[in-house]
C-alpha cells in the first residue's frame, strides 16, 4: 500500500481536525444505553443507529466551524478553516452530505428511529447556526444528546419477535420509555459541560466549572445508590414481556434507569411471575396498582454482585474523569484549563454510558462501551476534542 504523501496527510491531518476524530469514540455509547434501557440485547439496528448517530455528529462538528470562522481567525487561527487548509465551503458541503447520511441510515433503522433522527439533525443545525450564544444554546446541546440516546433505543426495540419491523411509530417509540431517564441523565451532564465550554477561549469565572462539579457528584451518587435495573438483555424474560401481537412493552423507569417494582414489592426484589396475558386487549403494563390491564413484565433476574461492582467501578471512572480537571479550572479558569476540563468532561461521556448500561443490567455492553475510552484518551493527544 503507497503511503500518503506530505499534503495528503496534512489533509488528512486537517480533517481530522475539524471533525474532531477523537470525540467520535463519545458517539456509540448512546444508542447502546439506549438498548440497554430497554432490555434487548443490540442488533442491526442498533447498528445502524450508531452510524447515523457518528454521521449527525460530525455534520455538527464540521457546521460548528463554518459558523464559527470568523470568530476562530481572531482566537484560534489555528483551526482548519482560518489557516486556510480546509475551505468553508468543502466544510459546509461535508456537514449537508453527513446530515444526509445519518437520516438515511436512520430511515434504514425504522421509522421510529428516523422520528428521532430528524428533530436531532434539525438540533444540531439550529444550535451551530443560531442558538450556540444564546441563553438555549447549552439546552439545546444537552437535547441533541439526549435524543441520541432515544435513537438507539427506538431502533433496537423496533423489531418484534418474529423479526418483522412493528408498524406504527407510536407504538414502536412506546418501547423507549425505559430510556429517558438514561437519556435525561447524558443530557444533564452534557449540559454542564456545555456551560463549561463558552469560556474555553476567553476563560471565564469559576461558576460553571464548580457547577459542573456538582452536576458530577449528583450524578455519580445517584447512579451508585440508586436502584439498578434488573433486565438483561436477551434474557427470556424481555421475550415474556411481550404481548401477544409482537409489540413489545418494558417496564416503567425510574429515575436514571432503574426499573419500578410492583405495588408492594420492596425495591430491588425479584417480581413474581406475571399471571399471564389477560382477555382484553391491554397495550401493555397499567400504570395503577395491580399487574394492569395487559401482560406485566415476567420474572427478571437480580443484579448480580459482579455487575454491581463493575457499577460502582465505571461510576469512580466517570467521577474522575469529569470532576478532575473541572475542579482544576474552577480554581483557575483560564483558556488551558478550561479547554482541558471540556474535552475531560467529553471523555467522562464514555463511562457514564457504560455506567448507565451496567446499571439497565446489561455488563457485556457496559465492557465494550468503556473500552472505547483508551482509544479517546490516545487519539486525543493527536488531535484536540474541542
Amino acid at each position: 500500500m503507497a503511503r500518503l504523501g506530505p499534503r495528503a496527510r496534512g489533509q488528512a491531518r486537517a480533517w481530522a481536525e475539524l471533525l474532531r476524530l477523537p470525540a467520535l469514540f463519545t458517539v456509540p455509547g448512546d444508542a447502546l444505553a439506549g438498548a440497554a434501557a430497554i432490555g434487548v440485547r443490540p442488533n442491526s439496528r442498533t447498528l445502524l443507529a450508531i452510524g447515523s448517530s457518528l454521521c449527525l455528529y460530525e455534520a455538527g462538528m464540521a457546521l460548528n466551524d463554518w459558523a464559527d470562522r470568523a470568530e476562530d481567525a481572531v482566537e484560534r487561527p489555528h483551526r482548519p478553516l482560518p489557516s486556510g487548509r480546509i475551505r468553508p465551503a468543502a466544510a459546509l458541503a461535508a456537514a449537508g452530505a453527513l446530515t444526509a447520511a445519518g437520516l438515511a441510515l436512520a430511515d434504514r433503522a425504522g421509522r421510529p428511529a428516523l422520528a428521532v433522527a430528524v428533530p436531532l439533525a434539525a438540533t444540531v443545525w439550529a444550535y451551530d447556526l443560531t442558538l450556540k450564544r444564546t441563553p438555549a444554546g447549552p439546552v439545546a446541546m444537552a437535547m441533541a444528546r439526549g435524543l441520541d440516546v432515544l435513537i438507539g433505543a427506538t431502533a433496537t426495540g423496533v423489531t418484534s419477535r418474529s423479526g418483522h419491523v412493528l408498524p406504527g411509530v407510536t407504538a414502536a417509540c412506546r418501547t423507549a420509555r425505559p430510556a429517558f431517564p438514561s437519556a435525561l441523565a447524558l443530557a444533564t451532564h452534557t449540559l454542564a459541560v456545555t456551560m463549561v465550554s463558552r469560556g474555553e477561549t476567553q476563560g471565564g469565572s469559576p461558576v460553571a466549572p464548580l457547577a459542573a462539579v456538582a452536576t458530577t457528584g449528583a450524578l455519580a451518587w445517584a447512579l451508585a445508590n440508586g436502584p439498578a435495573g434488573t433486565g438483561r438483555p436477551g434474557h427470556p424474560a424481555v421475550a415474556r414481556s411481550q404481548p401477544a401481537g409482537d409489540t413489545p412493552t418494558a417496564p416503567e423507569p425510574t429515575p436514571l434507569g432503574g426499573t419500578k417494582a410492583r405495588l408492594g414489592q420492596a425495591p430491588g426484589a425479584t417480581p413474581s411471575p406475571s399471571p399471564g396475558p389477560s382477555p382484553g386487549p391491554g397495550p401493555g403494563p397499567g400504570p395503577g396498582p395491580g399487574p394492569g390491564p395487559g401482560p406485566g413484565p415476567g420474572p427478571r433476574p437480580s443484579p448480580t454482585p459482579m455487575t454491581d461492582t463493575l457499577r460502582g467501578a465505571l461510576t469512580l471512572a466517570y467521577a474522575a474523569t469529569s470532576a478532575r480537571p473541572l475542579f482544576h479550572a474552577a480554581l483557575n479558569p483560564s483558556p488551558p484549563l478550561t479547554q482541558r476540563a471540556v474535552g475531560g468532561g467529553i471523555r467522562a461521556m464514555i463511562p457514564l454510558q457504560a455506567t448507565l448500561a451496567a446499571r439497565a443490567g446489561a455488563p457485556v455492553t457496559a465492557l465494550l462501551t468503556a473500552a472505547l475510552a483508551p482509544a479517546a484518551r490516545r487519539f486525543a493527544r493527536k488531535v484536540s476534542v474541542t
